[in-house]
């Protein structure tokens, strides 16, 4: 049996902790071990392939919109295999560049292949066992599969898989209504693929404020058929194609739909399975996701874990977060607790949306409608926002009314996930007041502004309710 300071498992931000030991201490010796190639899930089969193919689907559609500015412009074509090659590349050369450092790293011993507990602190690795007294366990999550009735035989693509297709499929129908079927639904349009999006959620985005989860149906609605409510209940193939058949939740009603190709989009859940946590005293809940406690470390003490393996927040900057958190408890022993209160994400669709903290009705439910404020601004209302012809999209807050302290903002349009920073970085701010955002000068005209005019305009809760009822009965969005 193999001795070991330190066991990571899995090489995406656990080896931040690994490296970070060996780095403080030289003379660490430690294993990492990883089923899938090196990087982890975000670099390997994740958010950084998938915005690698996002950029180009955003100058597609910028192109496609250039009349507006009284640019005359034709797209001649896609090279859809240039863009995925494109891709491709990018992550495989990190993927190398990472497996090297892995393999020739002093004191450090690189597994790629399974592992699992076979006790405490010990494990298999193929068919070798080691042991320490330390493990630090990242081991990501994979896609979720419904059960629908043929779909196996059928064939079909999941993230992960998605990612080699090399032709693309003139038609894709979409099982589900979140992130990731947002952003493919999103490239694979632009692509000039025939996407139809199967959500079972009566909302589209379902994660989202329900304004902004109209909005985002709305405008994604004009280049992609979505459907949301509807159960995909079995597939089968007829005439060369892929067919699921769907029955609305509410009405019964029954819809079939036909595509070259199926990406199941339904979510990610846990791989405990393959682990075994239970033979080494780990405990996990009723999904399977490992439970930590506030500093991160599992039920077995000094065993650890961090990012998806957890189950909540399964982003790529959260689980960079715990990384920190647990180099703290685990290597420096200070009990640094994490705080989860301001977990910001993006969905990179068209138009492209950005939240951090509480929605309404979280705040709502927390605080009180009292307790509250609501500030809303629209891009069109500011100089640059008019520039750039957008219509409709907008930034919202909600703020506590003493304390002007952030619960929480949400914004849907162009660049979201930049405007949102300023707010996050200010609930990271001990008193996490709105104050300094509306005392600092924000420059003259810039997008930034329409951040700023939303804390300018703050209303009560019942306020925003009756402006938000009467833009609607208007017909605007």
């Amino acid at each position: 049996m193999k001795e070991y300071d330190v066991i990571g498992v899995g090489t995406g931000s656990a080896i931040y902790v690994v490296d970070a030991m060996m780095r403080r201490t030289p003379q660490v010796k430690a294993a990492v071990i990883d089923k899938d190639e090196p990087g982890g899930i975000c670099l390997t089969r994740g958010c950084i392939p998938s915005k690698i193919l996002l950029y180009p689907a955003e100058v597609i559609r910028t192109i496609q919109t250039a009349g507006i500015f009284g640019i005359d412009v034709d797209l001649r074509g896609v090279s859809f295999e240039k863009v995925m090659g494109r891709m491709r590349r990018i992550i495989d050369a990190d993927i190398n560049s990472i497996r090297e450092g892995l393999a020739t790293s002093t004191n450090l011993d690189y597994y790629s292949t399974t592992a699992e507990f076979i006790a405490p602190y010990t494990m298999r690795v193929d068919n070798e066992t080691i042991h320490s007294p330390m493990i630090i366990l990242s081991i990501g999550s994979r896609p979720i599969i419904p059960q629908i009735v043929g779909l196996k035989e059928v064939g079909y693509h999941t993230s992960d898989t998605i990612l080699y297709e090399t032709k693309m499929p003139e038609s894709l129908a979409i099982v589900g209504g979140g992130y990731i079927a947002a952003e493919y639904a999103h490239f694979f349009s632009a692509m000039g693929s025939r996407v139809t999006v199967i959500g079972r959620n009566p909302r589209f985005l379902p994660q989202e404020e329900p304004e902004i989860s109209e909005l985002a149906k709305d405008d994604l609605g004009k280049r992609v058929t979505i459907l949301t409510g509807y159960e995909v209940v079995n597939a089968h193939s007829s005439n060369g194609l892929k067919v699921l058949d769907a029955t609305n939740r509410e009405s019964g009603e029954r819809r079939t739909i036909e595509a070259e190709e199926i990406l199941i989009a339904a979510g990610r859940g846990p791989t405990t399975d393959i682990l075994h946590p239970e033979r080494a005293g780990i405990k996990t809940d009723a999904r399977g996701w490992i439970i930590v406690n506030e500093l991160l470390e599992t039920s077995a003490p000094d065993i650890w874990a961090l990012g998806d393996a957890t189950g909540r927040h399964l982003f790529k900057h959260k689980a960079n977060y715990d990384s920190m958190i647990l180099y703290h408890n685990a290597i420096l022993k200070r009990r640094i607790p994490t705080d989860y209160h301001a977990v910001p994400h993006a969905v990179f669709t068209d138009p492209e949306i950005a939240s951090v903290g509480l929605k309404e009705n979280e705040a709502v439910e927390r605080y009180g409608n009292e307790a509250l404020l609501i500030g809303l601004e629209r891009y069109e209302a500011t100089a640059k926002g008019e520039a750039m012809a957008v219509k409709n999209y907008f930034v919202k807050v909600i703020v506590e009314k003493e304390s002007y302290r952030i619960i929480g903002a949400h914004i849907i349009g162009p660049q979201a996930s930049v405007l949102i920073q300023e707010v996050i970085n200010l609930m990271y701010t001990h008193d996490q007041s709105a104050r300094p955002l509306l005392d600092a000068m924000h420059i003259h005209p810039a997008l930034s502004e329409v951040v700023q005019r939303a804390f300018e305009g703050l209303m009560t809760v019942e306020q925003y309710q009756h402006e938000l009822h009467h833009t609607h009965a208007s017909g605007q969005p």
